[in-house]
């Protein structure tokens, strides 16, 4: 799937069944990487979206922005398509070489400390297509990542670092769920990008 950037070392799933899963470091020289974080937290115009889960209005527990070719909706909060920021671009580009798929759509997290977090869920929207690729990129303090199976409730956790990558494919999506706890230790900021290929909705 990475195509010939690993042909040499070429990354183990972290999955033991139904799904893909790789964590990719030092994607990017320690300097840009350290810079891009630095970017993106002053560069991005960041919102905290109100989610309607259950019927109820709840603050999202992160910060968040949405950019792409295509509208996206989740959980009743909409993002209307909006161009790609200069900081994203190569981003794109480099989540595209790491994955082997093309990108239209990225969604950013930003936490702000260890109160900030995601709750599980699968990214198994419809616009995303049967077997979608998420290249997730991480900036900033290390978090834990969580995916739990749907049916046998296996569950795997990966320490997420700065300057790292996380790809998800295959029917990844359709069998596990995944997220990014609270936590009480003192930790600092983290920005995460999904990148991800959308469809446009139907009516």
């Amino acid at each position: 799937m990475t195509g010939d950037l690993f042909a040499n070392e070429p990354p183990r799933n972290l999955l033991p069944f139904d799904g893909e899963v790789l964590l990719l470091r030092e994607i990017m020289d320690p300097d840009v990487a350290d810079r891009t974080f630095s970017r993106l937290k002053s560069g991005i115009v960041w919102q905290q979206e109100i989610a309607k889960i259950h019927g109820k209005e709840i603050p999202v527990p992160r910060l968040t922005a949405w950019y792409g070719e295509v509208a996206y909706r989740y959980s009743g909060v909409y993002h209307p398509a909006a161009p790609f920021p200069s900081v994203i671009a190569p981003l794109r580009k480099l989540a595209e070489d790491l994955s082997g798929a093309s990108f239209n759509t990225v969604l950013l997290n930003y936490y702000r400390d260890g109160r900030d977090s995601v709750s599980w869920h699968a990214d198994d929207e419809d616009v995303l297509g049967e077997n979608p690729v998420i290249a997730s990129l991480s900036f900033g303090e290390e978090r834990r990542f969580h995916l739990r199976h749907k049916k046998t409730g296996d569950r795997i956790s990966i320490d997420l670092p700065h300057n790292s990558a996380l790809i998800m494919a295959g029917q990844t999506q359709h069998f596990w769920l995944h997220q990014i706890p609270k936590t009480a230790r003192q930790v600092n900021e983290r920005i995460n990008l999904t990148f991800r290929h959308t469809q446009p909705e139907t009516r």
